[in-house]
């Protein structure tokens, strides 16, 4: 089964420049910009005020040590200090409020559009990588982002108030400014040289987590077949051979962190020590007072803060940049099916031409080649033969699942690729061989394609089906709610309502894929009476399992590793007595009367035997 697939990049994977992700994150910030205005200022007044609260006491601190100080001065000390603090409240209060107004705007947008580039992806696309990671992508990774906005906007008020407080450092001492300001680019090289093993330590969590994701949703979903199997101790394994995986790098990530943030607080205490020396001998010297002293004292760490801030959530931002990343890979991811031009036709006949088609999955994987065929409009070919033949390859060609290499691929006369992806699909039904439902009643299902289909029209088509009887048996009728993935309802029932998706559709081309599940002989029937329906008034593409369905066939080909091998109706290839006889003896002859009636006169000798 194979849960754990490692750290390893998906093909879509990409790295932009940090440029080119803040010019990304900057068009989303765009949205967004009076919410921003009032966060800017906010942050400003704040910086600010937080810039000139130190000073503020460090001049009262000089004048308190004049004999002449009053009462009143203190009291006004204090209510200025009093007065900004409150304003210090006020607008980190406001900078929060629409901080989070605007971070959960911009997850809201980012997983919208993600979804969204996942939805519109080629069926190719799923096909090819794993669904749980990207869930991931789409949930988890936007939640981290949004943690890097927020750590954006606390380092963005602390350099303000860092830029602030370096030039009133300066205008009192510059000596010991200069002294400061030296800190700053030992600071930045050890920033510098934490900061690529800090991205690729947070890329490989990223993708640790998506594993673990992955792994949860396959197992949920495969959850009944692994009971069935008894393999609950099996697929406890390999989950947790995933989350020991993402354990380990976590702990290496925490690693990391826990080493840059007490080296840079090292800096931070030397610093402070040199400057309680130098700061307490040029107030001995006489060069700067004491007031001013204490002002380099207590903003020094205020100064450097931004700086620590940095690289002590160095490994936050670059989580937030690795989600961006990811999720803005996800939505760059390039389309395989290409449309190149928009013809949207109000209706197409069905006639359906195939002509020297080239197709692989991948390059050393030839599915179709040379292949021509031409199907009529109204017509109904069954496909047959062993797995790998390419039949499903067809289908997916017709319904632009995927995208041929060479040759031409035409509809009514026109190339497929000219016409508009959503009008022509709306022309096409499609019925896979395991009937998806969703969450919902059966009649929810049955209009999900045909969403303003009218409840007495459901129930007038569902009526020539048996005469209804298939509704009668649901426990409530088209209100039935048929569980997740249609789990309260039988395989059979699953097809029927799969088939009455494209009855009240009406669509001018039919693909079936058809189960391989059996059923019951009058589930059969029903189903069979559904098919006629649609086949009466559409181009017809059977992937056959069913002799019924083979027999109602205007034609069948016989397909072996890509190519047709014989070509004509049930009878005639019969009497060949080629390959599709071979077939129908291995797999259809035993759903026949004849075999029924014959199997049953021999065991009733068998019996008068004994």
């Amino acid at each position: 089964m194979g849960f754990f697939s490692g750290l390893a990049a998906e093909k879509y994977d990409r790295q932009y420049s940090d440029r080119k992700l803040l010019e990304r994150i900057f068009q989303y910030f765009k949205k967004q910009s009076k919410y921003l205005l009032i966060i800017v200022v906010s942050l400003i007044v704040r910086a600010i005020i937080e810039a000139i609260s130190p000073v503020i006491v460090a001049r009262g601190l000089d004048q308190v040590t004049h004999k002449d100080i009053s009462n009143q001065f203190i009291f006004l000390l204090s209510g200025i200090i009093l007065i900004l603090g409150v304003l210090g409240w006020l607008t980190n209060f406001l900078r929060r409020r629409y901080s989070a107004r605007t971070i959960a705007e911009l997850i809201r947008q980012l997983s919208t559009d993600a979804f969204e580039a996942s939805v519109q992806q080629d069926l190719s696309f799923h096909d090819s990588y794993d669904s749980g990671k990207i869930v991931s992508r789409i949930t988890f990774d936007t939640r981290e982002f949004g943690q890097l906005v927020t750590i954006s906007t606390d380092v963005f008020t602390q350099l303000i108030t860092s830029v602030t407080l370096l030039v009133i450092l300066f205008r009192t001492e510059w000596r010991l400014s200069l002294a400061v300001l030296l800190l700053v680019p030992i600071s930045l090289f050890l920033v510098i040289r934490y900061r690529h093993i800090a991205r690729k330590i947070t890329r490989e969590g990223m993708r640790a987590m998506a594993n673990v994701n992955s792994a949860i949703k396959e197992t949920i979903s495969g959850i009944a077949i692994a009971k069935n199997f008894r393999q609950e101790e099996a697929i406890y394994e390999e989950f947790n051979e995933a989350n020991q995986t993402s354990f380990e790098v976590n702990v290496k990530r925490g690693f990391i962190i826990s080493i840059v943030f007490p080296l840079l607080r090292t800096v931070g205490s030397i610093a402070t020590a040199l400057m309680v020396y130098y700061g307490a001998m040029s107030v001995l010297a006489g060069y700067i007072s004491a007031g001013a002293w204490y002002l380099f004292l207590s903003t020094l760490e205020q100064f450097l803060f931004p700086v620590f801030s940095v690289a002590s959530f160095w490994t936050n931002v670059q989580t937030g940049l690795s989600a961006a990343e990811r999720i803005f890979a996800l939505i760059d991811a390039e389309h395989t099916v290409k449309q190149i031009d928009d013809i949207s036709p109000d209706h197409i006949e069905g006639l359906i031409e195939m002509k020297n088609l080239y197709f692989r999955y991948t390059p050393d994987e030839p599915v179709l080649q040379d292949f021509s065929l031409t199907i009529e409009p109204g017509e109904t070919l069954a496909l047959v033969g062993h797995t790998g033949a390419g039949k499903t390859s067809i289908g997916r060609l017709i319904a632009r699942f995927y995208e041929f290499q060479e040759g031409e691929l035409l509809i009514d006369g026109v190339d497929i690729r000219k016409y508009n992806l959503l009008n022509l699909r709306k022309q096409m039904g499609i019925v896979s061989q395991v009937p998806f439902l969703f969450s919902g009643t059966v009649e929810d299902n049955i209009r999900y394609g045909q969403p303003d289909c009218q409840r007495e029209e459901i129930l007038d088509i569902g009526g020539k089906i048996g005469g209804g009887e298939w509704i009668e048996t649901l426990p409530n009728g088209i209100d039935t709610l048929v569980g997740e993935r249609g789990a309260q309802l039988s395989m059979g029932q699953r097809q029927l309502v799969a088939l009455m998706r494209v009855l009240v559709q009406k669509p001018s081309i039919f693909i079936l894929d058809e189960a391989t599940a059996s059923i019951d002989p009058f589930t059969e029937q029903q189903i069979q009476t559904a098919l006629d329906l649609i086949l009466s008034n559409t181009t017809s593409i059977l992937i056959a399992h069913r002799l019924s369905t083979v027999r109602s066939a205007d034609r069948i080909l016989v397909m072996r590793m890509g190519e047709i091998i014989e070509e004509g109706n049930h009878e005639a290839l019969i009497a060949q007595g080629n390959h599709y006889a071979e077939l129908y003896n291995t797999y259809f002859r035993h759903q026949s009367l004849e075999y029924v009636e014959e199997a049953g006169k021999f065991i009733k000798k068998q019996d008068l035997q004994v």
